[in-house]
């Protein structure tokens, strides 16, 4: 029997429900299920049961989330329960997108501006270095993880293996670094840079914090270390090392020269189209673009948007799907995916996957049409959902409100309802928007109560409707000298993880928010959840939306929800509906086995390794 891949850390057992849902689940992937659902309420520990039967797999696995802050929970928790494994994090490297953009009503060019954050790219590019190099690999990823991302044969290809006692001369050395797009200085060697100094090459990689040194002699490798960023004393001695290049887009000089002979035969034709149509604009603006491009791919083998290229790069035909992350992932001997897919928050993260093919198209077709783009950028894209399904295998979906795809393609669906800790689900109150009585409004309201809870030295989360609504009552929160914050989905990835840890260190005390708050996030300190403006029926305030939130405040065994409404909509009843079921077989449970329910205890860490140059 071959050793297994995964070596699980924990200093817990499986309880509740989870013995049942580790078996069956592992059952249905020997059979051979193509799709199953683990249905586990909030805080039923279906990370921890997900990890128990990873450790018994021997296969890379793939872990989706809905987005970036719960991706980043996510992956300091596989980090824990599997620290001796490679659990990298995958994530969209921009801290501000405006993808390129044209408005024809007004004649606005938008150019593509992005902020670009190094430390994230460093964790991609650890994650498809770690694919490429072993098997015991848990990537934790967003849904964006299916958006193009350059061939991975030509980055396995462009990798550099480098070993103690071989030929290399110095020449040969430098021109195989540039090719791979590593930038040479005189200085400080930063990610994806490198530095000679004599027979002395110093090499920061793009997936790590460190930098290589390698010493040549009568042109062979005498010495590979690690030496520190700071002292440049040597940490430690190697055999050999694997060099990957610090771009995924990455293209030999063959390659090149083929794709732009086919860019120009594609230019020849879409510039005949436009003159043929009186088109002239559009005819000189496409022309001057794309012999820009050309240009610069000659020199320098790369460009600025070389994305749009993409197909002429790869050598693919128009309208083939592209090669995305699961691309790095490894096939069976049939040639079939050879990994395990968890879809975390799956009745969020499937639509996504599904809505991400269309929304790319329409922005790109505008900009073809006006010649700011080669027909050709189409297919630098997400995949569509037909083509995601041909390139996944096995997949476990995980949440609480399973949607219609769940449910209609599981073979089995799994349900974790008794939690380890014996809390049940929250009691949920019904309050008005505004009280007649009182002449309080939902906000004054929640003020008196969020004291309450406050003084107990405990955490509140409001969920609001609008992002304008969440930093309206955040200023008008502090401007009555209570401690508070937001979240949205416009703070930056790596402030989201800040804000989060912060709200459970006591730094704030309420945090407000729209969609971010509601799938996944693992905060014990909460006692309270207020949902306002509940009755606004629609997709923030559905039954799986209300359920969601208000899970919030169920690892906690003083947990309270409160629903501001002055209507009882037909999501507020189906959510009560089920939260009581629940709370009747998690109470009966307890009482049969004499639980005494207590709040989750979780220690406060950092969610991502953050290393500074």
């Amino acid at each position: 029997m071959s050793k297994a891949l995964f070596n699980l850390k924990s200093t817990f057992q499986p309880a509740g429900d989870q013995p049942e849902a580790i078996l069956r689940l592992k059952k249905g992937l020997e059979k051979g299920f193509d799709y199953q659902t683990l249905l586990g309420v909030t805080g039923s520990g279906k990370t921890f049961t997900i990890a128990n039967i990873i450790k018994d797999i021997n296969k890379p696995v793939l872990v989706m989330a809905p987005n970036k802050s719960l991706a980043a929970q996510l992956y300091r928790e596989y980090k824990n329960f599997f620290p001796n494994n490679a659990v990298h994090y995958f994530v969209s490297y921009y801290d501000y997108y405006q993808p390129e953009a044209y408005l024809p009503n007004s004649d606005t060019y938008i150019e593509k501006e992005a902020m670009i954050n190094e430390e994230i790219d460093r964790l991609r590019h650890g994650a498809t270095s770690a694919l490429l190099s072993r098997r015991d690999v848990i990537i934790i990823a967003s849904v964006s993880c299916i958006y193009n991302l350059g061939v991975p044969l030509s980055y396995m290809e462009a990798s550099l293996h480098l070993e103690k006692n071989k030929p290399m001369t110095r020449s040969d050395l430098i021109s195989q670094l540039i090719k791979m797009q590593f930038d040479r200085v005189n200085g400080d060697v930063k990610r994806g840079q490198f530095r000679v100094r004599g027979d002395f090459f110093e090499i920061r990689p793009m997936s790590e914090n460190i930098i290589y040194r390698l010493e040549l002699k009568d042109q062979f490798i005498s010495d590979l270390t690690i030496i520190d960023n700071l002292t440049k004393n040597i940490l430690e001695h190697l055999p050999e090392i694997v060099i990957f290049p610090p771009k995924h887009f990455i293209s030999t000089k063959p390659q090149i020269e083929q794709a732009i002979k086919s860019i120009q035969e594609e230019l020849k034709d879409r510039l005949k189209y436009f003159k043929k149509n009186k088109l002239y604009l559009e005819a000189e603006r496409l022309e001057r673009r794309v012999r820009y491009d050309v240009e610069m791919l000659r020199s320098l083998g790369y460009c600025h948007g070389i994305e749009n290229y993409s197909r002429h790069l790869t050598g693919k035909l128009a309208g083939e799907a592209p090669d995305s992350l699961l691309e790095y992932f490894p096939k069976d001997e049939d040639g079939r995916p050879d990994f395990l897919l968890i879809i975390d928050e799956s009745h969020i993260a499937v639509p996504q996957i599904g809505g991400m093919y269309a929304g790319d198209r329409s922005r790109k077709e505008t900009l073809i049409k006006y010649g700011w783009r080669l027909p050709s950028a189409l297919d630098n894209r997400p995949l569509r959902f037909s083509e995601f399904e041909k390139k996944i295998n096995q997949v476990i979906f995980t949440t609480a409100t399973p949607g219609k795809f769940e449910k209609e393609k599981s073979k089995q669906i799994t349900e974790q309802v008794i939690r380890p800790t014996g809390l049940i689900d929250p009691e949920i109150e019904i309050r008005p928007v505004f009280n007649k009585k009182t002449n309080y409004s939902q906000v004054n309201d929640i003020i008196l109560e969020a004291q309450k809870i406050i003084r107990k030295g405990e955490r509140v989360i409001i969920n609001t409707l609008t992002k304008k609504q969440a930093e309206d009552l955040d200023a008008y929160l502090k401007k009555e000298k209570i401690k508070s914050n937001y979240i949205h989905s416009g703070t930056k990835t790596i402030a989201r993880t800040e804000i989060l840890k912060n709200f459970r260190l006591g730094e704030f005390d309420i945090l407000i928010g729209v969609n971010l708050l509601r799938e996944g996030l693992d905060l014990p300190e909460v006692s309270l959840v207020a949902i306002l403006d509940a009755d606004r029926e629609g997709f923030l305030r559905s039954q799986t939306s209300l359920i969601q939130t208000m899970g919030r405040a169920a690892r906690n065994v003083s947990g309270k929800i409160i629903l501001y409404a002055d209507n009882i909509t037909g999501s507020i009843k189906n959510a009560v509906k089920e939260v009581e079921r629940r709370r009747v077989k998690q109470l009966a449970y307890n009482k049969k086995n004499g639980i005494d329910p207590k709040t989750v205890i979780k220690k406060i860490e950092d969610f991502l390794q953050i290393e500074k140059d």
